[in-house]
């Protein structure tokens, strides 16, 4: 049996295969996915990252997360990289959805780092 986020992941891969998702179409919100799957906002991001991770889809900063383009790789050399068995988007969504997490962590870090300073200078905790 399926974890609901394995659900909804496979779900969205399915409209994608399927052509009711066309590369570039947003991917529904989070607050639709969860109404309409019944799920918590926990199990969406983690259907979202599964769809980033296997290369079906990719974030936009401030614009949220599109389905990715099938020739995402079509500037690779294609003689450098087995890119044959990689899924939609392929590599650089891969690349792209990496960056991303990278980019929110590094985000939570610094938000982090500034309520520490806080602390230690005996400020009062914003937040």
């Amino acid at each position: 049996m399926l974890l609901t986020f394995e659900v909804i992941a496979e779900a969205l891969r399915e409209r994608i295969r399927s052509g009711g998702l066309e590369p570039g179409d947003a991917l529904p919100t989070q607050a639709v996915l969860m109404a309409e799957y019944g799920a918590s906002s926990l199990s969406v991001q983690k259907a979202m990252a599964l769809l980033k991770q296997d290369g079906y889809a990719i974030s936009r900063p401030g614009k949220g997360a599109f389905v990715a383009h099938p020739d995402a790789d079509a500037n690779e050399d294609p003689g450098s990289l087995d890119v044959g068995s990689a899924p939609v988007g392929g590599l650089v969504a891969r690349v792209e959805a990496l960056e991303q997490a990278l980019a929110e962590a590094v985000g939570q870090i610094a938000d982090f780092r500034t309520r520490v300073e806080a602390v230690e200078l005996g400020g009062t905790h914003q937040g």
